[in-house]
Protein backbone atom coordinates (compact mmCIF):
# COMPACT_ATOMS: atom_id res chain seq x y z
CA UNK A 1 0.00 0.00 0.00
CA UNK A 2 2.99 2.12 -0.25
CA UNK A 3 2.82 5.18 -2.25
CA UNK A 4 6.83 4.90 -3.19
CA UNK A 5 7.48 2.02 -5.67
CA UNK A 6 10.79 2.03 -4.29
CA UNK A 7 10.04 1.68 -0.77
CA UNK A 8 7.42 -1.21 -1.66
CA UNK A 9 10.62 -3.18 -4.12
CA UNK A 10 12.54 -2.57 -1.24
CA UNK A 11 10.23 -3.64 1.69
CA UNK A 12 9.79 -6.70 -0.31
CA UNK A 13 12.88 -7.15 -0.86
CA UNK A 14 14.12 -7.23 2.85
CA UNK A 15 11.10 -9.72 3.79
CA UNK A 16 12.17 -12.28 0.75
CA UNK A 17 15.89 -12.08 1.93
CA UNK A 18 14.70 -13.15 5.92
CA UNK A 19 13.06 -15.66 4.54
CA UNK A 20 15.94 -16.94 2.78
CA UNK A 21 18.60 -15.93 5.27
CA UNK A 22 16.78 -16.25 8.57
CA UNK A 23 19.37 -13.90 10.22
CA UNK A 24 19.22 -10.52 11.59
CA UNK A 25 22.39 -8.94 10.41
CA UNK A 26 21.26 -6.15 7.58
CA UNK A 27 25.08 -6.22 6.12
CA UNK A 28 24.47 -10.42 5.75
CA UNK A 29 21.18 -9.82 4.37
CA UNK A 30 22.36 -7.54 1.70
CA UNK A 31 24.56 -8.37 -0.78
CA UNK A 32 26.89 -5.85 -1.37
CA UNK A 33 27.06 -2.31 0.48
CA UNK A 34 25.24 -0.39 -1.59
CA UNK A 35 22.33 -2.17 -1.08
CA UNK A 36 23.08 -2.61 3.24
CA UNK A 37 22.59 1.30 3.01
CA UNK A 38 19.05 1.14 0.91
CA UNK A 39 17.63 -1.14 3.29
CA UNK A 40 18.80 0.73 6.23
CA UNK A 41 17.41 3.94 4.32
CA UNK A 42 14.11 1.54 4.33
CA UNK A 43 14.16 0.87 8.06
CA UNK A 44 14.69 4.74 9.00
CA UNK A 45 12.48 6.34 6.63
CA UNK A 46 9.72 7.71 8.17
CA UNK A 47 7.05 7.77 5.12
CA UNK A 48 7.54 3.84 6.20
CA UNK A 49 5.29 3.34 9.19
CA UNK A 50 4.97 0.32 11.72
CA UNK A 51 1.30 0.98 11.18
CA UNK A 52 2.20 0.85 7.26
CA UNK A 53 3.81 -2.67 8.04
CA UNK A 54 0.57 -3.77 10.25
CA UNK A 55 -1.69 -2.66 7.86
CA UNK A 56 0.29 -4.99 5.49
CA UNK A 57 0.05 -7.80 7.70
CA UNK A 58 -3.63 -7.75 8.68
CA UNK A 59 -5.38 -7.19 5.36
CA UNK A 60 -2.90 -10.20 4.11
CA UNK A 61 -4.73 -12.07 7.14
CA UNK A 62 -8.34 -10.92 5.98
CA UNK A 63 -7.97 -11.86 2.64
CA UNK A 64 -7.84 -15.42 4.10
CA UNK A 65 -10.22 -16.17 6.36
CA UNK A 66 -14.22 -15.83 4.65
CA UNK A 67 -16.54 -17.97 6.33
CA UNK A 68 -13.80 -19.41 8.56
CA UNK A 69 -13.78 -20.17 11.96
CA UNK A 70 -10.66 -18.84 13.53
CA UNK A 71 -8.71 -18.32 16.47
CA UNK A 72 -6.91 -15.23 17.70
CA UNK A 73 -3.77 -16.12 19.96
CA UNK A 74 -2.63 -12.60 22.06
CA UNK A 75 0.38 -12.65 24.13
CA UNK A 76 3.29 -9.76 24.95
CA UNK A 77 6.90 -10.30 24.53
CA UNK A 78 9.53 -7.56 25.42
CA UNK A 79 12.84 -7.10 23.14
CA UNK A 80 15.43 -6.23 25.24
CA UNK A 81 18.35 -4.05 23.42
CA UNK A 82 20.41 -3.14 27.13
CA UNK A 83 23.46 -5.28 25.65
CA UNK A 84 23.71 -2.67 23.18
CA UNK A 85 22.46 0.50 25.39
CA UNK A 86 25.77 2.63 24.37
CA UNK A 87 24.87 2.55 20.90
CA UNK A 88 21.26 2.67 20.52
CA UNK A 89 19.87 6.51 20.15
CA UNK A 90 17.75 7.10 22.87
CA UNK A 91 14.43 7.84 20.08
CA UNK A 92 11.65 7.66 21.65
CA UNK A 93 11.24 4.82 20.45
CA UNK A 94 12.82 2.29 23.56
CA UNK A 95 12.22 2.29 27.04
CA UNK A 96 12.51 0.61 30.36
CA UNK A 97 11.05 -3.11 30.42
CA UNK A 98 10.24 -5.50 32.90
CA UNK A 99 13.66 -6.72 33.19
CA UNK A 100 14.19 -3.63 35.84
CA UNK A 101 17.84 -2.13 35.82
CA UNK A 102 18.96 -4.61 33.31
CA UNK A 103 16.04 -3.67 30.82
CA UNK A 104 15.95 -1.19 27.77
CA UNK A 105 13.76 -1.64 24.69
CA UNK A 106 9.90 -2.25 23.80
CA UNK A 107 7.24 -4.67 24.05
CA UNK A 108 5.20 -6.35 20.82
CA UNK A 109 1.29 -7.33 20.96
CA UNK A 110 0.63 -9.83 18.22
CA UNK A 111 -2.41 -11.06 17.39
CA UNK A 112 -1.97 -14.49 15.65
CA UNK A 113 -4.72 -16.25 13.46
CA UNK A 114 -5.24 -19.84 13.26
CA UNK A 115 -7.74 -21.71 11.40
CA UNK A 116 -9.72 -23.26 14.28
CA UNK A 117 -9.98 -27.08 12.78
CA UNK A 118 -6.45 -27.35 11.26
CA UNK A 119 -4.41 -24.61 13.19
CA UNK A 120 -2.88 -23.50 9.94
CA UNK A 121 -1.52 -19.85 10.67
CA UNK A 122 -3.36 -16.93 8.56
CA UNK A 123 -1.12 -14.12 9.77
CA UNK A 124 -1.90 -11.21 11.97
CA UNK A 125 -4.74 -9.32 12.63
CA UNK A 126 -2.98 -7.10 14.60
CA UNK A 127 0.39 -6.04 16.46
CA UNK A 128 1.03 -3.63 18.99
CA UNK A 129 4.41 -2.17 19.28
CA UNK A 130 5.33 0.27 22.65
CA UNK A 131 8.11 1.67 24.46
CA UNK A 132 7.26 3.11 28.63
CA UNK A 133 9.67 5.98 29.33
CA UNK A 134 13.73 5.74 29.67
CA UNK A 135 12.85 6.53 33.52
CA UNK A 136 12.34 3.51 35.66
CA UNK A 137 9.23 4.25 36.94
CA UNK A 138 8.37 4.24 40.93
CA UNK A 139 5.71 1.65 42.09
CA UNK A 140 2.36 3.04 42.65
CA UNK A 141 1.34 1.54 45.82
CA UNK A 142 -1.67 3.95 46.34
CA UNK A 143 -5.05 3.17 44.71
CA UNK A 144 -4.33 5.74 42.22
CA UNK A 145 -3.32 3.32 38.95
CA UNK A 146 -6.73 1.92 39.64
CA UNK A 147 -8.62 4.50 39.27
CA UNK A 148 -6.99 5.35 35.72
CA UNK A 149 -9.33 4.79 33.21
CA UNK A 150 -8.97 1.81 31.12
CA UNK A 151 -7.80 3.24 28.08
CA UNK A 152 -4.95 4.88 30.22
CA UNK A 153 -3.28 1.66 31.45
CA UNK A 154 -0.99 -0.60 29.68
CA UNK A 155 -3.16 -3.43 30.02
CA UNK A 156 -6.08 -1.54 27.67
CA UNK A 157 -3.84 -3.34 25.18
CA UNK A 158 -5.68 -6.72 25.04
CA UNK A 159 -8.74 -4.90 24.83
CA UNK A 160 -7.75 -2.64 21.56
CA UNK A 161 -6.33 -5.97 19.79
CA UNK A 162 -9.25 -7.41 20.39
CA UNK A 163 -11.16 -4.89 18.89
CA UNK A 164 -8.70 -4.39 16.54
CA UNK A 165 -8.72 -8.24 15.74
CA UNK A 166 -12.90 -8.15 14.94
CA UNK A 167 -12.50 -4.79 12.79
CA UNK A 168 -10.01 -7.15 10.72
CA UNK A 169 -11.72 -10.20 10.39
CA UNK A 170 -15.38 -9.31 9.61
CA UNK A 171 -15.55 -12.10 6.94
CA UNK A 172 -14.75 -14.94 9.24
CA UNK A 173 -17.56 -16.96 11.03
CA UNK A 174 -16.33 -17.24 14.32
CA UNK A 175 -13.72 -15.68 15.94
CA UNK A 176 -12.31 -17.30 19.41
CA UNK A 177 -9.50 -15.01 21.08
CA UNK A 178 -7.32 -16.32 23.50
CA UNK A 179 -5.57 -15.08 26.27
CA UNK A 180 -3.38 -15.77 29.80
CA UNK A 181 -4.14 -14.55 33.02
CA UNK A 182 -3.47 -10.85 31.66
CA UNK A 183 -6.45 -11.00 29.88
CA UNK A 184 -8.77 -11.54 32.45
CA UNK A 185 -10.23 -7.89 32.62
CA UNK A 186 -13.14 -7.17 33.56
CA UNK A 187 -14.19 -3.88 30.73
CA UNK A 188 -12.76 -6.53 27.66
CA UNK A 189 -15.83 -9.01 28.75
CA UNK A 190 -18.52 -6.11 28.51
CA UNK A 191 -16.58 -4.61 25.53
CA UNK A 192 -15.10 -7.43 23.07
CA UNK A 193 -18.28 -10.25 22.43
CA UNK A 194 -20.87 -10.30 20.25
CA UNK A 195 -22.78 -12.90 18.07
CA UNK A 196 -19.55 -14.64 16.40
CA UNK A 197 -16.38 -13.21 18.99
CA UNK A 198 -15.81 -14.97 21.60
CA UNK A 199 -13.72 -14.80 24.38
CA UNK A 200 -11.71 -17.73 25.94
CA UNK A 201 -9.15 -16.20 29.14
CA UNK A 202 -7.45 -18.07 31.71
CA UNK A 203 -8.71 -16.92 35.00
CA UNK A 204 -5.63 -14.47 36.57
CA UNK A 205 -7.90 -13.83 40.00
CA UNK A 206 -10.38 -15.92 42.57
CA UNK A 207 -13.00 -13.60 42.14
CA UNK A 208 -15.94 -12.95 43.91
CA UNK A 209 -19.44 -14.68 42.21
CA UNK A 210 -23.18 -13.59 43.09
CA UNK A 211 -23.90 -14.59 46.46
CA UNK A 212 -20.21 -14.37 47.87
CA UNK A 213 -19.13 -17.40 46.61
CA UNK A 214 -15.40 -17.74 45.35
CA UNK A 215 -14.50 -18.65 41.64
CA UNK A 216 -11.76 -21.29 42.35
CA UNK A 217 -13.82 -23.10 44.92
CA UNK A 218 -17.02 -22.56 43.40
CA UNK A 219 -15.03 -24.59 40.17
CA UNK A 220 -13.55 -27.36 42.33
CA UNK A 221 -16.90 -28.01 43.88
CA UNK A 222 -18.53 -28.92 40.40
CA UNK A 223 -19.51 -32.66 39.65
CA UNK A 224 -16.81 -34.05 37.93
CA UNK A 225 -18.42 -34.06 34.51
CA UNK A 226 -15.15 -36.60 32.70
CA UNK A 227 -11.66 -36.96 32.36
CA UNK A 228 -9.04 -37.07 29.64
CA UNK A 229 -5.42 -38.25 29.33
CA UNK A 230 -2.21 -36.61 27.67
CA UNK A 231 0.84 -37.08 27.42
CA UNK A 232 3.52 -34.67 28.63
CA UNK A 233 6.92 -33.91 27.73
CA UNK A 234 9.62 -33.90 29.90
CA UNK A 235 12.23 -31.01 30.56
CA UNK A 236 15.35 -31.80 31.61
CA UNK A 237 16.46 -28.14 32.70
CA UNK A 238 13.23 -28.26 35.15
CA UNK A 239 13.85 -32.13 36.01
CA UNK A 240 10.75 -33.27 34.91
CA UNK A 241 9.93 -36.24 33.26
CA UNK A 242 8.06 -37.85 30.53
CA UNK A 243 4.20 -39.10 31.82
CA UNK A 244 1.03 -39.69 31.33
CA UNK A 245 -1.68 -37.05 33.00
CA UNK A 246 -5.09 -37.92 33.60
CA UNK A 247 -7.47 -34.49 33.65
CA UNK A 248 -9.93 -34.24 35.23
CA UNK A 249 -12.72 -31.69 33.99
CA UNK A 250 -15.53 -29.36 35.37
CA UNK A 251 -17.20 -26.65 34.42
CA UNK A 252 -20.27 -23.80 35.51
CA UNK A 253 -21.90 -20.74 34.10
CA UNK A 254 -20.60 -17.99 36.55
CA UNK A 255 -21.33 -14.52 36.81
CA UNK A 256 -19.01 -12.31 37.87
CA UNK A 257 -19.44 -8.80 38.81
CA UNK A 258 -17.60 -5.49 38.44
CA UNK A 259 -15.34 -3.58 41.14
CA UNK A 260 -15.82 0.02 42.45
CA UNK A 261 -12.88 1.06 39.86
CA UNK A 262 -14.61 -0.17 36.50
CA UNK A 263 -16.58 2.47 34.82
CA UNK A 264 -20.17 3.35 35.70
CA UNK A 265 -21.45 2.88 32.06
CA UNK A 266 -20.38 -0.78 32.17
CA UNK A 267 -22.78 -3.40 33.01
CA UNK A 268 -22.54 -4.38 36.91
CA UNK A 269 -22.36 -7.86 36.46
CA UNK A 270 -21.72 -10.62 33.61
CA UNK A 271 -22.48 -14.27 32.57
CA UNK A 272 -19.57 -16.27 31.70
CA UNK A 273 -18.66 -19.69 31.64
CA UNK A 274 -16.02 -21.33 33.65
CA UNK A 275 -13.99 -24.65 32.84
CA UNK A 276 -11.54 -26.19 34.98
CA UNK A 277 -8.83 -29.06 33.79
CA UNK A 278 -6.97 -30.36 36.65
CA UNK A 279 -4.31 -33.41 36.85
CA UNK A 280 -5.39 -35.76 39.02
CA UNK A 281 -3.47 -37.37 41.77
CA UNK A 282 -0.88 -36.79 44.11
CA UNK A 283 3.19 -35.55 44.58
CA UNK A 284 3.13 -34.66 40.99
CA UNK A 285 5.47 -31.91 40.13
CA UNK A 286 4.18 -28.75 38.43
CA UNK A 287 0.63 -30.42 38.06
CA UNK A 288 -1.54 -28.97 35.10
CA UNK A 289 -4.31 -26.88 36.46
CA UNK A 290 -6.31 -24.37 34.65
CA UNK A 291 -9.57 -22.27 34.96
CA UNK A 292 -10.47 -21.10 31.92
CA UNK A 293 -13.19 -18.13 31.47
CA UNK A 294 -15.33 -17.70 28.29
CA UNK A 295 -18.27 -16.15 26.76
CA UNK A 296 -18.76 -19.18 24.51
CA UNK A 297 -21.38 -21.51 25.82
CA UNK A 298 -20.60 -24.62 27.77
CA UNK A 299 -23.00 -26.71 28.66
CA UNK A 300 -21.35 -30.28 27.92
CA UNK A 301 -18.73 -31.95 27.75
CA UNK A 302 -17.68 -31.84 24.55
CA UNK A 303 -17.56 -28.16 23.98
CA UNK A 304 -15.56 -27.82 27.40
CA UNK A 305 -13.03 -30.28 25.84
CA UNK A 306 -13.25 -28.04 23.11
CA UNK A 307 -12.33 -24.91 24.63
CA UNK A 308 -9.21 -26.59 26.69
CA UNK A 309 -7.55 -28.08 23.52
CA UNK A 310 -8.12 -24.40 21.91
CA UNK A 311 -6.31 -23.18 24.87
CA UNK A 312 -3.63 -25.27 24.62
CA UNK A 313 -2.72 -24.10 20.93
CA UNK A 314 -1.31 -20.83 22.78
CA UNK A 315 2.24 -22.56 22.80
CA UNK A 316 2.18 -21.42 19.41
CA UNK A 317 2.90 -17.74 19.91
CA UNK A 318 5.30 -18.85 22.54
CA UNK A 319 7.07 -20.79 19.56
CA UNK A 320 6.55 -17.03 17.48
CA UNK A 321 8.57 -15.25 19.85
CA UNK A 322 11.16 -18.25 20.70
CA UNK A 323 11.90 -18.05 16.81
CA UNK A 324 11.69 -14.06 16.59
CA UNK A 325 14.26 -13.74 20.03
CA UNK A 326 17.38 -16.55 20.95
CA UNK A 327 16.44 -19.16 19.00
CA UNK A 328 15.70 -17.70 15.78
CA UNK A 329 16.17 -14.47 14.14
CA UNK A 330 17.94 -13.18 17.36
CA UNK A 331 15.93 -9.51 16.92
CA UNK A 332 17.65 -8.17 20.35
CA UNK A 333 21.01 -8.81 18.94
CA UNK A 334 20.15 -6.15 16.26
CA UNK A 335 23.26 -4.17 14.77
CA UNK A 336 21.08 -1.36 14.20
CA UNK A 337 21.39 2.14 16.23
CA UNK A 338 17.77 3.45 15.77
CA UNK A 339 14.79 1.91 17.87
CA UNK A 340 12.36 2.77 15.41
CA UNK A 341 14.26 0.87 12.87
CA UNK A 342 14.61 -2.48 15.00
CA UNK A 343 11.04 -2.07 15.47
CA UNK A 344 9.97 -2.41 12.01
CA UNK A 345 12.67 -5.00 11.32
CA UNK A 346 10.72 -7.33 14.15
CA UNK A 347 7.76 -6.77 12.50
CA UNK A 348 8.71 -8.09 9.09
CA UNK A 349 10.69 -10.88 10.82
CA UNK A 350 7.19 -11.28 12.70
CA UNK A 351 5.15 -11.68 8.81
CA UNK A 352 8.48 -13.91 7.54
CA UNK A 353 7.77 -16.57 10.63
CA UNK A 354 4.07 -17.37 9.41
CA UNK A 355 5.79 -18.97 6.54
CA UNK A 356 7.64 -21.56 9.10
CA UNK A 357 4.64 -22.17 10.53
CA UNK A 358 2.95 -23.16 7.34
CA UNK A 359 5.41 -25.44 6.55
CA UNK A 360 5.01 -27.20 10.41
CA UNK A 361 1.31 -27.50 10.58
CA UNK A 362 1.45 -28.33 6.73
CA UNK A 363 3.38 -31.29 7.35
CA UNK A 364 2.01 -32.77 10.26
CA UNK A 365 -1.46 -32.73 8.93
CA UNK A 366 -3.66 -35.27 6.76
CA UNK A 367 -4.25 -33.00 4.44
CA UNK A 368 -2.44 -31.54 1.38
CA UNK A 369 -1.80 -27.95 0.79
CA UNK A 370 -0.78 -26.40 -2.41
CA UNK A 371 2.95 -25.53 -2.74
CA UNK A 372 2.51 -21.89 -3.64
CA UNK A 373 0.75 -20.79 -0.93
CA UNK A 374 4.91 -21.31 0.80
CA UNK A 375 7.19 -21.27 -2.54
CA UNK A 376 7.32 -19.69 -5.99
CA UNK A 377 8.11 -21.57 -8.87
CA UNK A 378 12.00 -20.77 -9.17
CA UNK A 379 12.11 -22.28 -5.88
CA UNK A 380 10.16 -25.17 -6.04
CA UNK A 381 12.10 -26.24 -9.13
CA UNK A 382 15.38 -25.41 -6.72
CA UNK A 383 14.02 -27.50 -3.98
CA UNK A 384 13.15 -30.17 -7.10
CA UNK A 385 17.30 -30.48 -7.55
CA UNK A 386 18.01 -30.58 -3.73
CA UNK A 387 15.64 -33.83 -3.59
CA UNK A 388 17.92 -35.15 -5.85
CA UNK A 389 20.76 -34.81 -3.85
CA UNK A 390 19.00 -35.45 -0.44
CA UNK A 391 16.98 -38.69 -1.33
CA UNK A 392 19.01 -42.06 0.08
CA UNK A 393 18.97 -45.50 -1.60
CA UNK A 394 16.34 -47.25 0.34
CA UNK A 395 13.06 -46.67 -0.16
CA UNK A 396 12.82 -45.19 3.54
CA UNK A 397 14.60 -42.52 2.40
CA UNK A 398 12.76 -41.66 -0.70
CA UNK A 399 10.51 -38.22 -0.52
CA UNK A 400 7.14 -39.76 -0.50
CA UNK A 401 4.82 -37.28 -1.51
CA UNK A 402 4.12 -35.59 -5.34
CA UNK A 403 4.89 -32.50 -6.74
CA UNK A 404 1.50 -31.25 -6.19
CA UNK A 405 1.51 -31.39 -2.48
CA UNK A 406 3.90 -28.97 -0.16
CA UNK A 407 5.24 -31.79 2.10
CA UNK A 408 7.30 -33.07 -0.67
CA UNK A 409 9.30 -29.60 -0.41
CA UNK A 410 8.83 -29.06 3.47
CA UNK A 411 10.49 -32.98 3.68
CA UNK A 412 13.21 -31.48 1.75
CA UNK A 413 13.39 -28.11 3.41
CA UNK A 414 13.67 -30.28 6.83
CA UNK A 415 16.29 -32.68 5.74
CA UNK A 416 18.24 -29.25 4.69
CA UNK A 417 17.68 -28.26 7.98
CA UNK A 418 19.26 -31.58 9.65
CA UNK A 419 16.30 -33.72 10.25
CA UNK A 420 17.15 -37.28 9.26
CA UNK A 421 14.06 -38.14 7.01
CA UNK A 422 12.97 -41.22 8.45
CA UNK A 423 8.88 -41.08 8.88
CA UNK A 424 8.66 -43.36 11.47
CA UNK A 425 10.73 -40.37 13.06
CA UNK A 426 9.65 -37.56 15.64
CA UNK A 427 8.30 -35.20 12.84
CA UNK A 428 10.43 -32.23 12.16
CA UNK A 429 10.06 -29.19 14.56
CA UNK A 430 9.84 -25.05 14.01
CA UNK A 431 13.67 -25.04 14.65
CA UNK A 432 14.24 -27.40 12.56
CA UNK A 433 12.68 -25.50 9.64
CA UNK A 434 14.31 -22.14 10.50
CA UNK A 435 17.95 -23.54 10.17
Amino acid sequence: DLKDKRLLNRGNSILNRLFANSIYSIRQLASNDSEAKAMYRFLQNDNVSEGDIVKNMSSNCAGCVERKSVLCIQDTSEVNLYNHRNRIKKDGYIGTTNAGEGGLGFFIHPSLVLDSHTLMPFGFADVKVWNRGLEQALKDRSHYKNMLPIEEKESYKWIASSLNTKKVLTKASEIIIIQDREGDIYEQFCLVPDAKTHLLVRAKSNRSLQGKQKLFEHLSNQPLQGTYTVELEGDKRKNLKKRMATIEVRFSEVTISANQYNHKSLPRHMALYAIEAREAGKNIKNPIHWRLLTTKKVEALPMALQCIEWYTCRWIIEEVFRILKKEGFDIEASELSQGKAIRKLCLMMLETIIKLFIMQIAYATEEGTEPGSCFSEEELECLEAQIAQLEGNTQKLKNPYKPTDLKRYIWAIARLGGWKGYLSERKPGITTFWK
